[in-house]
């Protein structure tokens, strides 16, 4: 669906670096809840299943060396109310999380997702339905920028911070700072998402 030209004109192409330090930092306010035995599994896809668009996104163990490779540590998956971290090297991904990343009519919404669903998928073979990537539909808005923290700073208006990004992923215990980057990352992707769909066509988002 093309977008009208007063949407394209609603927001900024770019923003630099000192007018996002003047934003209100933001985070994930709601619930976050770690994931890490099979039969929180069930219970958090049971509560995602209810919603038709989730924020999406995964965490990896930083490389420093070329030529290797690591499987994904942390799949986070938000509403607006609870982000849930999934602990993949714990759980894996069992039946019911596979059949939600298969679903069609669930939105995933994140940012460079398909390195995330190839990541994803080294761990089980599967069939990824209903994602979005945020920073492909940012142009159709008149939007250059494509980080997430400055495409959130040039739609919601809010300064994300990223000082979490290159942390392990991999340790047994996340930090409180490491869950709330976490969260904060799958969940800002979907508000992105929505407020550009809200604009456009009045979206219902559950």
């Amino acid at each position: 669906m093309p977008v009208n030209s007063e949407a394209q004109s609603r927001y900024l192409q770019n923003i630099d670096s000192e007018t996002m330090l003047r934003l209100p930092k933001a985070s994930f306010s709601g619930e976050i809840v770690m994931v890490n035995q099979l039969s929180k599994t069930y219970s958090a896809v049971k509560y995602l299943s209810n919603y038709r668009v989730l924020g999406f996104d995964t965490e990896t163990k930083p490389v420093f060396q070329k030529g290797i490779i690591r499987l994904p540590s942390l799949l986070q998956l938000s509403t607006d109310k609870r982000a849930f971290l999934f602990r993949l090297s714990a759980t894996g991904i069992p039946y019911p999380l596979k059949n939600l990343l298969e679903n069609a009519d669930i939105i995933k919404a994140g940012a460079a997702v398909h390195g995330d669903i190839k990541s994803l998928k080294t761990l089980r073979r599967m069939k990824p339905a209903g994602f979005v990537d945020i920073q492909d539909i940012v142009g159709q808005y008149g939007i250059a920028d494509k980080s997430v923290q400055k495409i959130a700073a040039i739609v919601l208006g809010v300064r994300i911070s990223k000082s979490q990004r290159l942390t392990n992923w991999a340790n047994p215990v996340l930090t409180a700072p490491q869950q709330a980057y976490a969260a904060t990352d799958a969940w800002v992707c979907r508000e992105v998402y929505i407020k550009l769909k809200n604009y456009e066509s009045n979206f219902s988002t559950e």
